[in-house]
């Protein structure tokens, strides 16, 4: 079955699959992000001693769920599902940001999720969405987007732990998690699913010619 027509079947109904293998991106995305955050929380000193927003370089491991999800199961609400969940899983692991770390969670799948609607369904045809592609301009966007989404929780909410920055400082610390967001979770996303469809274990979905889907058109 082609993909196209695997897409035409399936549709945006989320079917048992989606759902499970959402969950176990969501469940490994807990244990990266619990992990990141023991790194950072050491790679971080000698940024902050240098330029403290250099720090937002960091931010793209936390949003890896939500662009992998997407990339994966190429359904509406997946980018939102599997980084919202995998945010919970390191809560529930033990996160030094305590429950906070939720909201990020939420904000950064719904960073990613947007782009994917606006680039991916964002055209309607008598109800539904219109599947185009899931290339890498695409999967770079939508990390930029989970990172342009965690800059501003970090920079402006009550609970940023940069909300005291000065205005360009601030500025920074966005552009820095905008482009961590673009490189490391969309970038290697993009990579990873192309390398799980060669070995055949996204026969499932519509992701599974993902590894001879051209790379920018």
């Amino acid at each position: 079955m082609s993909t196209a027509a695997l897409n035409k079947k399936t549709g945006n109904t989320w079917r048992v699959v989606d759902i499970v293998v959402a969950a176990l991106i969501a469940i490994a995305g807990g244990v990266i992000f619990w992990a990141w955050s023991q790194g950072a929380g050491i790679v971080s000193a000698p940024m902050n001693a240098v330029y403290p927003p250099l720090t937002g370089l960091l931010a793209g491991g936390w949003m890896i769920p939500a662009v992998l999800g997407m990339l994966i199961i190429r359904k509406p609400g997946a980018a939102l599902f599997c980084e919202t969940v995998a945010a919970t899983g390191e809560l529930i692991m033990g996160s030094q940001y305590g429950a906070t770390v939720l909201i990020s969670g939420l904000l950064q799948g719904l960073g990613a999720e947007l782009v994917f609607f606006l680039l991916v369904y964002g055209k309607f045809r008598f109800g539904s969405f219109l599947h185009q592609k899931y290339n890498l301009i695409v999967a770079l966007l939508a990390g930029a987007g989970a990172g342009l989404f965690c800059g501003l929780n970090d920079s402006f909410l009550p609970w940023g732990w940069n909300i005291a920055y000065e205005p360009g400082d601030k500025l920074a610390y966005i552009l820095f998690c905008t482009i961590s967001g673009a490189v490391i979770a969309g970038a290697l996303s993009w990579i990873a699913t192309r390398g799980l469809a060669r070995t055949g274990v996204l026969s499932s979905f519509a992701s599974r010619k993902a590894a001879s889907e051209p790379v920018f058109s």
